[in-house]
């Protein structure tokens, strides 16, 4: 059996699905991110790791407010991403730094800016998880630097977000 991930809420007794997600459309607050993160732990313990992340993406991307009780048991996933990209499996995972590169150069919409920078942040966490990934090189794209990825997270992102992601990353 697959470890539980020790940074996502225990997977629960009720089985979610795409379309729980779905159903929180119109308020991607405090009830969808925890929804995305035990949701993230259900799709890990069935090893489908890709369709976990994507999960734990959605959390992250969510718009759920500084001030939410839920982010002092379960901050923003950057931890549970570094966690899930150096894990071994045999299942299929993708390439994180791929999806992330890609994701942050395309993003688009009203929250473009913190998704963008959350994406990048995301991309420097796998970029130090696991540098055994490979980028796209064709997909030609001004790759941030730590300090242009803070600068983005100080002004897009929660108050303290630059620097509890900077933290993380210096643990890895």
């Amino acid at each position: 059996m697959t470890a539980p991930c020790p940074w996502l809420p225990p997977a629960g007794d009720v089985a979610l699905s795409w379309r729980d997600l779905a159903a929180w459309r119109e308020d991607q607050g405090e009830t969808f991110y925890l929804n995305c993160l035990t949701y993230g732990q259900q799709l890990w313990l069935k090893n489908l790791p890709a369709r976990a992340l994507l999960a734990v993406d959605r959390a992250l991307f969510s718009n759920v407010p500084a001030s939410a009780p839920c982010l002092k048991d379960y901050p923003l996933p950057y931890a549970t991403i570094a966690w899930m990209v150096q894990q071994p499996t045999e299942h299929f995972t993708g390439n994180a730094r791929v999806h992330y590169q890609h994701l942050a150069d395309r993003v688009r919409g009203p929250r473009a800016g913190l998704i963008r920078w959350r994406a990048w942040a995301a991309w420097a966490v796998v970029c130090k998880a696991n540098p055994k990934l490979d980028c796209d090189e064709r997909h030609l794209v001004r790759e941030p630097s730590v300090e242009d990825i803070a600068h983005g997270l100080a002004q897009h992102g929660h108050p303290s977000e630059a620097s509890q992601w900077q933290q993380m990353l210096g643990k890895l």
